[in-house]
Parts: C-alpha cells; structure tokens; sequence
C-alpha cells in the first residue's frame, strides 16, 4: 500500500537519526545538529526527499544511462540543502562573503551537474537541461529579506521551475507514446518542485532561512591579497552561479545583493570568462543579407571539406541508419542528403558558414551550436529545433508542424505556404524574423519579427501578458 510505503520511509528516516545520535557513526552530529536534526523543518525536508525526490528516482532507474546520473546528482543536491538547513539553525547570518562561502558545498553540486549539459548533444538533452535548470529553485535558501536582489523564497521555486518546465515538456512530448518511463521521470520533476519544493517553503521558509541569534560565526570567504597603492577599478561581474548559459545582454538590470553574492562563490575563475568580443561582421550596420531565400549552390556534400574545426574533423555521414550526422563543416556551401526518409533524424552540430540541403521527408532536424548556417529542408514530421545557435537561417520548402529556437541570437525561419501553420516556440533568443511568401507569384516575402519583450499587468487575480511592440522612425 503507498501509505504503508511511506510510513515505512518515515520510520526509516526517524532510526536512522536516532542511530546517528546514539552511536556516532563516526561522524557525530554536534548538540546544535543533533537538535536540528529533530527539528520539524528538518523531519519535513526528509519528508520531501523520501516522497518526491525518491519517486523520480525510481523512474529514473527504469530509464538508466545518463538520466539515473543526472537524478543522483539531484539527490547529491538536496543532500547538500539538507546539510546546509541544519548548520543554519546553530549559525549567525553571515556577510554576503560569508554567506558565498557557506553556499559553496551546495554550489559545487549545481556546477557537476551543469557541466553534464556541456559539449555534444546527446540523445537525452532534453531531460538533462530540465534537470540542471530546476536546480536553480534550491537558491531560495539564500534568501536574506527585501533587498537582497531575489525574490521571496515562494516566488523563486516557482519562477526557477519554469525555465526547465521547457525543456520537461519536450521530454513529455517526445515520448508520450513511445516510453511511459519517461513520462513518469518527467512528471515526478515537476512534482518534485510544484507542489514538492514550494509547499515545503511555504510551510516552513516563506520569508527564508531563521539563523541563529547566539550560534557560531560562519567561516568567512577567504581574504584577499593586499591591494597596491594605485586604486583598481571593480572588475566586471563572472557568469552566474546556477546558469551555464551566456550572459545576459547588457540592458539587464545589473545584479545587486544575493545575485552578486553567487556570481563571487565561482570567484575560481577569471572574471572575462563567458564575455565574447564584438566583431565586425556581428555590428547590424555590416549586415548586408537581411532578405532572400538561402542558396545551396552545387551538390557535392560528400566531399570532405578543406577547412577543419578545432573540435574535430568534419562529419557528413549516417549512423545506424537512422540518424544523419553533420558535424564542423566550415565554409561549406552546397552540403546536400538526398538519401533520406521519414524515420531518420538530422542533427547538425558546430558548423559554421555553411548551408545544408535536405531532399525528401525527415522524421526530426536539430540545428546546436552553429554559426551563421543556412538549413533548406522539404518536410519533416515532428519538429525542426534551433539551439544554442548565432545568425542561422532556416528555411521550410514544405511543411513542419514545429519549429522550437531556444538560446539563440539572430534566426531567420523562411517559411512556405504549406507551413504557413507551423507552431513556432520560441525562448532565451533575440532577432527572431520570420519570412512568409507574398498573395501573387511575383509578390515580396514578408518578414515578421517576433517579440523578444513582454509586458506583464495583473488584472481580476491573475497576470495578463502582451507582447511589447516598438515603433521605429
């Protein structure tokens, strides 16, 4: 019976403490851990882990591979909290320093599993970046009041959940009806946060972690070398902590408080680290190919390329004969697969000044990490996705049901009149231009910039969103 279950793992929980504190187990706990490990906070949090933690847990074993990795990690994570929630009730509240330091353990998890989302894409992407970024909602332990530069601890598990929520619906998506293990991974993740993580902090945390008035001092970060008499002017800020994504524009609100506390914690690294140099063919001012359809030149895609990228050598070939793979093409402009059907994929990886052809019916297109490249594909049947992409153009001679770009500046999608129905899902991306064909034959295309800025008023209890439309002289 699951209530039979989940008195069981109470219990488990209840005699594991009880151990702790009678024997030791060689790591005894301290009077002021020991008391807070009784707490009801704390018996709750492993209400919490027991609960939901443990059912994604048991999906994520059915599915094995990286998606038990990236679950173990996850429980590594609310270990770490828990740790950190009971050394709070016996702690004073630190400096912000002090605070970054304190956060470290919690945060050197976050970062292992941030870097399972680094370098090629794999086959369980999806699930992976919906699990490294739910991660971010475990920062509502840093909340210290108003001012901060965060919000209420309720508001931010929330907010935190809707950035992976994108990448958890894909995963429910994809197999809806091919693996119930996977769906079942993906909905215990949200239950995990919503109601899971919130529920718990609104019972317990709504105003953030209560630190000790009389506890011990927490160990500061450590101090810096003796600054010359010359003054030095502040450096600018490293990426943020529970983000590998790149930095933000700069019309973003610089971060102040706690956001500034987490950038300090990777202070590891060299602080230009993650900034890119404006080059002169990134200025919109040198940007002569706003308007036409991508041209594929020649057919002779088999031929190696001359040009190598540092990443590797280049890939046109098909693997297992399901999935199409092209990879570093540099400087390629008449890169072709006419060999294709219905139930093959295309994934097209670090390519950069080239343009693809794809002749005939494909199953899914994946365009990551590439650099102005040209994609001209026919039809393809479940989705053509953009990501983590700079100055692409997409073009759909037939007819796509879905067209995803997600972390990517500058794309143009050209679509046909049989695509002209397309469901187009957008999110962290800029420039987004969508061309459509004009009523005549000899009519112009039109272009269509889809809004990157929305404004949020809250109206009869709920928010209204519209989208932001600017008027240019």
């Amino acid at each position: 019976m699951p209530m039979d279950e989940k008195l069981i793992q109470r219990l488990e929980f209840a005699v594991s403490r009880l151990e702790a504190l009678s024997f030791g187990g060689g790591a005894s706990l301290g009077d002021g851990e020991a008391a807070a490990a009784l707490d009801p906070s704390i018996i709750a949090f492993d209400d919490l882990r027991s609960q939901f933690v443990g059912r994604v847990r048991s999906a994520a074993e059915k599915i094995g591979g990286q998606v038990l990795d990236v679950t173990k990690i996850i429980e590594e994570v609310f270990e770490a909290q828990r740790e950190l929630l009971i050394k709070i009730k016996e702690t004073q509240k630190p400096s912000m320093s002090g605070l970054a330091q304190f956060l470290k353990p919690l945060n050197d998890v976050i970062v292992k599993a941030t870097k399972m989302t680094e370098g090629r894409r794999s086959d369980f992407f999806n699930h992976l970046k919906a699990a490294v970024d739910s991660l971010t909602a475990l920062a509502w332990i840093a909340y210290t009041g108003k001012d901060c530069g965060m919000s209420l601890p309720i508001a931010h598990v929330e907010e935190s959940w809707q950035m992976a929520e994108f990448y958890n619906n894909k995963v429910l998506v994809e197999f809806r009806n091919k693996d119930p293990n996977h769906v079942e991974w993906a909905k215990a993740l949200k239950e995990l946060y919503l109601p899971g993580l919130r529920d718990y902090v609104k019972s317990h945390y709504p105003l953030g972690p209560v630190w000790s008035a009389t506890g011990k001092v927490a160990v500061s970060a450590p101090p810096k070398a003796p600054a010359s008499s010359r003054p030095m002017p502040p450096p600018p800020p490293p990426a943020s902590l529970f983000s590998s994504e790149s930095p933000q524009p700069s019309s973003s609100r610089p971060k102040k408080g706690m956001a500034a506390v987490f950038d300090e914690i990777n202070s590891g690294k060299p602080v230009t680290v993650g900034l890119r140099k404006v080059t002169d063919d990134m200025k919109t001012k040198n940007h002569t190919d706003k308007t036409g359809v991508i041209s594929a030149g020649e057919k002779e895609g088999r031929v190696s390329s001359p040009s190598f990228s540092k990443a590797g050598p280049p890939k046109l070939e098909l693997q297992m004969g399901r999935k199409w793979v092209i990879e570093n093409q540099i400087g390629r402009k008449n890169l072709v697969i006419d060999d294709c059907d219905a139930k093959q994929s295309v994934y097209i990886f670090g390519c950069k000044d080239s343009v693809l052809q794809i002749q005939g019916k494909v199953n899914n297109i994946t365009v990551d990490k590439c650099t102005k490249m040209g994609v001209v594909f026919t039809d393809v049947v479940a989705a053509c996705e953009v990501v983590n992409c700079n100055g692409v153009e997409v073009q759909c001679q037939g007819s796509a049901p879905t067209i995803s770009v997600d972390n990517t500046t500058g794309c143009q999608l050209y679509l046909s009149k049989d695509s002209l129905e397309t469901s187009i899902t957008t999110a962290k991306s800029s420039e987004i231009n969508v061309l459509v064909p004009g009523a005549g034959p000899d009519s112009d295309w039109g272009e269509h910039a889809l809004p990157q800025q929305f404004a949020h008023v809250y109206k009869n209890c709920q928010f209204v969103t519209t989208p932001v439309s600017h008027s240019g002289g």
